[in-house]
């Protein structure tokens, strides 16, 4: 019963107080999660550049390695699955992702069977 005769005592000003501590409170709370927002957003742009770079090194590396063109009239080498076509893909990186599908099903390249290599957009 205290507090209720506590807020019959109230006056105009005490509840103006009240209120404005109130909603200082609730910008306060806002402000910070803004605050945290922005900084994970600024962490997450400074990673994934990071990453864009780490791929363009990889990107350059794997450019710089020699390769040998195929001839027309070779012979079929043992153990391979006939002809691959590439839609949009240059054949460095159509060996790249036929080397990693390889790698990571553990299973040696000539096992593998590509029929064709499309670039997604």
């Amino acid at each position: 019963m205290m507090l209720a005769s506590a807020l019959d005592d109230i006056g105009i000003l005490d509840a103006a107080v009240v209120a404005l501590l109130g909603y200082a409170v609730v910008f306060f709370g806002l402000i910070l999660l803004m605050v945290v927002i922005m900084a994970m957003g600024k962490y997450f742009i400074a990673k994934g550049k990071k990453t864009a770079d780490n791929a363009a090194a990889a990107t350059a590396a794997v450019a710089a390695i020699p390769v040998a063109e195929p001839q027309k009239d070779a012979p079929v080498a043992p153990g391979t699955a006939g002809e691959l076509k590439l839609y949009n893909v240059p054949p460095k990186t159509a060996a790249m992702l036929m080397a990693i599908v390889a790698n990571k099903m553990g299973k040696p390249l000539n096992e593998l069977r590509f029929i064709s290599i499309k670039e997604v957009e």
